[in-house]
């Protein structure tokens, strides 16, 4: 088997059907379908054991895995689901969540295949707000992943194909996490691992906007975890550097696309180190007489 797909839920009746119509509607049907329910109350059982008959009729269909059971929070259910995998990759697609069209899967596999099995590849995710409206999130786009990349952003769960093995060499998930953990995972495989992502420009997942780490209440959660993490791994002089002086990075690259911004902030500052070299000249003048 190629691909595991894992969905984990609870409580979600709703969204859950949604992303099980939405496997269900894929052409290609040669894929693991993982379900992890948290003992769900609200009728998200009758969902998963609905769709599990349905898929058991056609000749060709989905390979289909179900549980419902407590867990300890979003990353416990993940990992449950990873390790019930036998696929070759892993795609993480949670509760609300759908596959963007009908064969998607297939032309991600295709994608695999052409690109010679990349340890991890991913496509474009699009974000569906609750007031209609979608917007197209392309992650980094193929360019280089960097320290400083992952130091603000993440390469989304949704829309990315993760070999299974890396989590043999890079661990699970951390469940000591609530928000962050797929985002540590990635700044372990990425950054400080030698893993090169490969991009397909491609549509692959709706993501639900309503979920938890788009909610208000979590920015300052995904902060404060993030920092942690940051400590825990980044050595204290590297990301000393980077908290002083990320943001004025990301601003000069915006300011690269426009050349005339550039050679004006180019020519500001060479007039402040001609200013700051006088000053100097007559401070040290002034000290030896």
């Amino acid at each position: 088997m190629t691909l595991s797909i894992i969905t984990i839920n609870r409580n979600n009746a709703a969204g859950l059907e949604k992303t099980l119509q939405s496997v269900a509607s894929q052409t290609f049907k040669e894929f693991e379908y993982i379900i992890i329910d948290g003992a769900s109350t609200d009728g998200s059982v009758e969902v998963v054991k609905k769709y599990v008959d349905s898929a058991a009729e056609p000749v060709e269909a989905p390979t289909v895995k179900w549980v419902s059971e407590p867990d300890t929070g979003i990353y416990n259910a993940m990992n449950k689901g990873i390790r019930m995998a036998t696929g070759d990759y892993i795609q993480i697609l949670n509760s609300a969540d759908c596959l963007a069209a009908p064969d998607v899967t297939e032309r991600m596999l295709k994608a695999l295949e052409e690109r010679q099995n990349p340890s991890i590849l991913y496509g474009n995710m699009i974000k569906c707000f609750p007031d209609g409206r979608r917007m197209v999130d392309k992650c980094f786009a193929g360019q280089e992943i960097t320290m400083l990349g992952m130091y603000t952003g993440t390469l989304n769960h949704d829309p990315t194909y993760i070999r299974r093995d890396l989590f043999g060499k890079y661990g699970y998930y951390d469940e000591t996490l609530k928000i962050v953990s797929d985002w540590k995972w990635y700044l372990q495989a990425i950054v400080l691992g030698d893993e090169k992502p490969q991009y397909v420009d491609m549509d692959v997942t709706l993501f639900d906007m309503t979920g938890v780490s788009e909610s208000e209440g979590s920015k300052s959660k995904i902060k404060e975890e993030r920092a942690k993490v940051l400590k825990e791994l980044i050595p204290a002089p590297f990301l000393s550097d980077y908290e002083h002086y990320a943001d004025d990075i990301h601003l000069m690259r915006r300011i690269h696309r426009h050349p005339w911004a550039y050679k004006l902030v180019w020519f500001i500052e060479r007039c402040l180190f001609k200013l700051e070299k006088r000053q100097n000249k007559r401070k040290n003048k002034q000290v030896w007489g």
